[in-house]
């Protein structure tokens, strides 16, 4: 972290600019990263391959059961600002806005004399419904498939994130974006597409499963890879060898459960919650990988 950034709590300026660099570089882009020390800025391809085409930065694909943008997700994203009496952008849940509005209350919260403890209480109410539920899975997916700078800045995001959920004291209570949130469904129960789709959405499997963890797959395992969408592919790799891909599937949510309980002393409930959800999702996947394996011995 810059050593111009080393107090006990992340600046505003630094908010905005860890912000700044998760949009289409340009020339502002390129000063937020000189001031973050990450080195020159990345192509336009590098960013049209992270935040296009592989790890979406919008809350409502992490905490929606669809896996989608948009729909209750991002609606009460834009409720939240609405109760600050400010009128939400056109995409209230994407990174950079999302980092703008806690650079604000940050900014808010230092100006403030007598209203200091409201604003704090905002600022701490923002980082835990809007930001710890999501940025945590979105980073490590950064981390996976992304080129050096935006592993880099990815790194220091997460380190400031870590940085801010220790200063501002994780809740008892898990927040409403995590509340009564479905797991995977049985296909046994529920059919085959419906597996499918879930898998794809973070909230219900615990994991971010992105096109380059699937032409990943395929190379692990010896299938065939086909050029296409996210379902597509998992669907493709499906039809090959199903047991096989289960039980990758079941070592990728364990993988992932891991990372979310070392997370359990800073993010407490919403670590924990990611935790159960990825180890739930791999008991029924190397369930399912085990019928499978039966189902084919002639």
């Amino acid at each position: 972290m810059p050593e111009g950034n080393a107090g006990p709590e992340p600046l505003p300026e630094l908010w905005r600019a860890l912000g700044a660099c998760a949009e289409s570089p340009t020339s502002e882009m390129a000063g937020a990263a000189e001031s973050l020390e990450l080195g020159p800025p990345p192509a336009s391809a590098d960013y049209t391959q992270v935040f296009e085409l592989q790890v979406f930065p919008y809350a409502s694909v992490y905490l929606t059961p669809e896996g989608m943008m948009g729909g209750e997700a991002r609606d009460r994203v834009a409720g939240f600002w609405r109760a600050l009496e400010i009128e939400p952008p056109d995409e209230p849940d994407h990174l950079v806005s999302v980092l703008g509005l806690h650079a604000a209350l940050s900014e808010a919260e230092s100006g403030a004399t007598e209203a200091a403890t409201a604003w704090q209480h905002r600022r701490r109410a923002h980082f835990w419904e809007h930001m710890a539920p999501w940025l945590p899975l979105m980073l490590d997916a950064v981390d996976r498939v992304a080129p050096p700078f935006y592993r880099t800045w990815s790194d220091l995001l997460a380190r400031v994130l870590d940085r801010e959920a220790g200063a501002l004291g994780h809740p008892d209570e898990l927040p409403l974006q995590l509340q009564a949130a479905p797991r995977l469904p049985d296909p046994e129960v529920d059919g085959g597409e419906a597996l499918l789709g879930a898998l794809l959405s973070p909230l219900r499997s615990g994991v971010v499963l992105t096109n380059s963890d699937l032409q990943h797959a395929a190379v692990r395992l010896g299938l065939g890879s086909r050029i296409g969408e996210r379902r597509f592919l998992l669907k493709s790799l499906f039809s090959q060898d199903s047991s096989a891909l289960l039980t990758w599937l079941a070592g990728h949510c364990e993988a992932a459960s891991k990372r979310h309980r070392e997370r359990k002393p800073i993010y407490g409930s919403v670590a924990a919650f990611w935790q159960e959800q990825a180890e739930a999702s791999s008991r029924l996947l190397r369930t399912l990988a085990t019928v499978a394996a039966d189902s084919a011995v002639p």
